[in-house]
């Protein structure tokens, strides 16, 4: 039997209430700078804490629209909540294994390492770039592409701001740098920076739009859309009556002029003509017959000749009075003539 319930319980069930009723929905929204609070997303949270620390994953060829990129994936924390926005900060990137796996082949030589590097604005980054080299090579060649890697990434953070080496990262300008120095030492198949980690956030710069101006040029950016949409939907509303009404038109066109379209009996001028045409065609057609019938006898006479012996053939031409002398073929051309 059932559990009978308690009133203290039923009265408790009674008061829970729904949780999803209480979620709303907050737009994920990339760093200002370099990214302009560009929205790359939405999630679903009770209130601003619960939504605080939220790490969004999503691929570059959906963030940024190159296809090339559809196996890089993008990582942003979420570290301020301003009303229905939920700001973030990018905290690093990384290729997906098996595109990593794919680019290692046999007898060719693979290359790790580990740079953490400081910017100028004092954000402390991890990278780890992975070279692939054309053939194998040897173990001092490999730590001198490294160290010259490593030197390269290192004098580059020293110059940049952390928004300026995302940009060189994600685009491929620090890998570009780093191929052309390496290649000197031994030729490469590919060179990445397969991983990227924030390890300690810096000073935050305050360039780009703000927020506001952001909302203000996405609600002129919707009202010019829909004022096109709707302009569009007033055309296509005007030409629908006008198109049916020519349709309308054509239909009755067509149909009065079925409708006076009498046949008339042809003229005895006309039926003479058609006498004399049939009459010269059976003429035709009947030399045609003849004609015929003359090649296929003159075909039967021939290929019955030519089955006759040569001596018959021979006495055949003295008969008829023509020349006896040549092959088989000839005797029976000069009866045939």
């Amino acid at each position: 039997m059932a559990k009978k319930m308690s009133a203290k319980a039923r009265a408790a069930a009674r008061k829970q209430r729904d949780k999803w009723k209480n979620k709303r929905w907050f737009t994920i929204r990339a760093p200002r700078h370099p990214w302009n609070f560009k929205r790359i997303g939405e999630t679903l949270g009770e209130t601003d804490e619960h939504i605080m620390d939220r790490v969004y994953e999503m691929t570059q060829q959906e963030f940024s629209g190159d296809f090339t990129k559809m196996h890089v994936l993008l990582r942003f924390r979420v570290t301020e909540v301003v009303g229905q926005d939920a700001l973030t900060t990018f905290v690093g990137h990384a290729h997906q294994s098996d595109h990593t796996r794919r680019q290692i082949r046999r007898y060719r030589g693979k290359i790790d390492d580990v740079v953490d590097v400081v910017t100028t604005d004092g954000f402390l980054v991890r990278l780890k770039p992975l070279m692939i080299t054309e053939r194998r090579c040897q173990t001092s060649v490999k730590q001198a592409m490294r160290a010259k890697s490593a030197e390269i990434i290192r004098s580059f953070a020293a110059k940049s701001t952390y928004s300026k080496m995302q940009e060189a990262m994600l685009g491929g300008d620090l890998e570009t740098e780093i191929r052309n120095a390496v290649k000197a030492i031994y030729p490469c198949k590919n060179v990445v920076i397969r991983k990227s980690q924030l390890l300690q956030t810096g000073v935050i710069t305050e360039k780009g739009p703000t927020l506001d101006e952001i909302h203000a040029e996405e609600s002129r950016q919707e009202a010019e859309l829909k004022a096109k949409k709707a302009a569009a939907l007033a055309a296509a509303d005007e030409e629908e009556p006008e198109e049916a009404g020519l349709l309308a038109a054509a239909e009755a066109m067509e149909s009065i002029s079925e409708k006076e379209e009498v046949v008339e009996e042809p003229s005895e001028e006309v039926a003479e003509e058609s006498t004399e045409s049939e009459a010269e065609d059976e003429e035709v057609t009947e030399e045609e017959v003849a004609e015929e019938a003359v090649e296929e006898k003159s075909s039967e006479t021939e290929s019955s000749l030519m089955k006759l012996k040569k001596d018959e053939l021979v006495e055949r031409a003295k008969a008829a009075g023509v020349a006896s002398s040549g092959t088989k073929a000839d005797i029976v051309a000069r009866l045939l003539e």
